[in-house]
């Protein structure tokens, strides 16, 4: 094999490796090269593409058109982050697009260089932080409201048990006391639900065993649910090693989102938990290396949760449950985003849920 064509094989290696999609069309117009990655955004196979005009492959994408168009005929470099999305089935891809021309070494143009990034995993982490924001500002107000109301329910509980040991054994208003104790308990819990939304709290960190955590919880919820038809599966990556984090909070966060699961399917259904390492997303950090994610998948096949309550699911005390307070599942997209992870959900009506558990994988 020639020095040029082992170049070339080995440039092409380097090509097919990038993560961003690389579409090369010449000064005719016709696709010349394709990368894997580019196939897997736009959903064109590098057989249909190569050797076809880049106008009737993507006759649909005008934004890309006019891009490749103006870059061939200036030489100019353009980008678009913001504009672009592809449609591939019924899935809408956002999507970033560069175009740059393709130059020889004398700086004659032999074509234009496309490169597509997919913007999916960037858009839900900017949704994330939008998200975190507004919960920290209801969370503040929580806290203030949390605290005035406290004081009071003390005064009332006091009162109530007062009275109740004023009354004789035999009277019916006995039974009005325990009612306004029991109430007052109640709200008593939202309140402390609602500080634990509110106020700031330093991670105990340490060495945590997410499969121990995991693991713990399903055998609990595995013995609450005798003498129902609920199977529990689980399929854990042995290579995740113990992460940096708060145990006691994710065994809060893991708790919820499993019991969660449970009552998704009543009587009768699947839970499964999964764990995986991801490497599409990575959270960086001034001083800190560059470090993969961990993603926790707590899946029920219940009836799934309609459209239009998902956006409102973290948001504190929506709750479709009769007798949830709706502070459950905003906690814990405190605790997930206080290890500096994500929460995501996703639900077929009719066919189940799956939360996501997102969280850095530092050792």
């Amino acid at each position: 094999m020639s020095p040029e064509s082992t170049n070339e094989a080995f440039l092409a290696t380097i090509i097919d490796s990038v993560g961003d999609g690389v579409i090369v069309i010449d000064l005719a117009g016709l696709v010349t090269l394709m990368n894997p990655a580019a196939e897997e955004i736009t959903a064109v196979s590098r057989r249909q593409a190569v050797g076809h005009p880049f106008p009737a492959l993507f006759g649909s994408q005008e934004i890309l058109l006019e891009m490749v168009e103006k870059t061939s005929a200036t030489g100019m470099t353009i980008s678009d982050h913001e504009n672009i999305v592809i449609k591939k089935a019924k899935q809408l891809t956002p999507v970033a697009a560069t175009t740059f021309p393709l130059l020889l070494q004398n700086g004659v143009p032999i074509g234009t260089i496309l490169m597509l990034r997919d913007l999916t995993n960037i858009r839900e982490l900017e949704g994330a932080v939008r998200h975190a924001d507004r919960l920290s500002t209801l969370g503040t107000l929580a806290a203030g409201l949390a605290h005035e109301i406290k004081n009071p329910l003390g005064g009332i509980k006091g009162a109530a048990q007062l009275l109740e040991l004023e009354l004789p054994p035999e009277s019916e208003l006995r039974d009005n006391v325990r009612i306004v104790v029991r109430e007052v308990d109640r709200v008593n819990r939202i309140v402390e639900e609602l500080l634990a939304l509110a106020s700031p709290r330093k991670l105990q960190l340490s060495k945590v065993n997410l499969h121990k955590i995991l693991g713990d919880i399903i055998i609990l919820r595995m013995r609450a649910t005798e003498g129902k038809n609920i199977a529990f599966q689980q399929q854990f990556d042995p290579s995740i090693p113990p992460i940096l984090a708060d145990e006691g909070l994710l065994t809060q966060l893991f708790l919820n989102l499993i019991k969660n699961a449970v009552e998704a399917v009543e009587e009768r259904g699947l839970v499964k938990v999964v764990s995986r390492v991801i490497s599409d997303y990575s959270m960086t950090q001034k001083g800190e290396r560059r470090s993969r994610m961990v993603a926790i998948d707590v899946c029920d096949d219940g009836p799934g949760i309609p459209r239009e309550q998902l956006e409102q699911l973290f948001t504190p005390f929506f709750t479709t449950k009769a007798k949830g307070t709706g502070l459950g599942l905003a906690i814990c997209q405190k605790i997930v985003s206080e290890h500096r992870g994500m929460l995501k959900v996703e639900s077929n009506p009719g066919k189940g849920t799956t939360f996501t558990v997102m969280l850095p994988l530092i050792q």
